[in-house]
């Protein structure tokens, strides 16, 4: 039977974990912590929550006792869970939103009362152009140097909060999709599975702003509204910038929340 993770005072309930692929291009082992974390981070296992024994968790995945043990021990060291002598692996009581794996994904917008809030991006548009000299600055590539565009808006709860604009080097991602349907909504994901490219770290500006009348249109604001400017470069395993980003936020009805370990 399918189990999840339980307080440690209350038997196992159903699991909701889907059984995994192993013919997938990216190793098991991310691919089930990524479904552990995100039960996490969104709250379905909550601090004081212990998992299952490994075992029981490999045969609801359907992969290797040995996978699973990998993907606990990335989540402690990333300090989502913990292991406790005589109880088992435990959600720590401060998740920390804001590692690296999940900053594309989930990103720094929180709710009022500082819960982590899921978006669901829409693509405004794609497309390939040269670069201009901001991006080629921060990109570290000669201006008008050929580079993806991508503009999407993040929704969260039917409204828009945030439009983000990256650029990043055609000759690093050849193929990527240039329509709309196919653009892939985790890049962090699509940049390690297509390019072999992981996001090590991400350099931040931030800036107060008044929104411009695109931002307006996007984020559905009135005038005058503030914003927030966010300026970001990703870096790769090998310290070379990769994407560079614009991002414009309405923080009406959220945070931004910076948590540092």
């Amino acid at each position: 039977m399918a189990r999840t993770l339980t307080r440690a005072s209350e038997p196992a309930p159903p699991s909701t974990l889907d059984r995994l692929d192993d013919s997938a291009a990216t190793p098991l082992y991310e691919i089930v912590k990524r479904q552990l974390s995100q039960k996490i981070l969104f709250g379905d296992w909550g601090p004081g929550t212990v998992l299952p024994a490994e075992v029981a968790l490999a045969k609801d995945l359907g992969v290797a006792v040995g996978t699973v043990r990998h993907a606990l021990l990335e989540l402690v060291r990333e300090g989502l869970v913990s292991r406790r002598r005589g109880i088992g692996t435990v959600v720590t009581s401060r998740t920390h939103h804001h590692n690296l794996a999940y900053y594309f994904q989930y990103f720094r917008l929180h709710g009022k009362d500082e819960s982590l809030q899921h978006s669901q991006p829409r693509v405004v548009s794609v497309g390939i152009q040269p670069a201009d000299e901001r991006a080629a600055q921060k990109l570290q590539i000669a201006s008008g140097t050929p580079v993806v565009r991508l503009h999407r808006v993040r929704v969260v709860d039917g409204r828009p909060v945030i439009h983000d604009t990256y650029f990043f080097d055609v000759r690093r991602t050849p193929d990527f999709p240039m329509t709309p349907e196919k653009v892939p909504g985790r890049l962090h994901i699509f940049f390690l599975e297509r390019y072999g490219v992981r996001v090590t770290a991400v350099r931040e500006l931030l800036t107060a702003d008044i929104a411009n009348e695109e931002d307006r249109e996007l984020l559905e604001l009135e005038h005058p509204s503030a914003v927030l400017g966010i300026e970001d470069v990703a870096f790769d395993q090998a310290g070379a910038p990769v994407i560079y980003s614009v991002r414009r936020a309405s923080t009406e009805n959220h945070l931004y929340i910076n948590e540092i370990k």
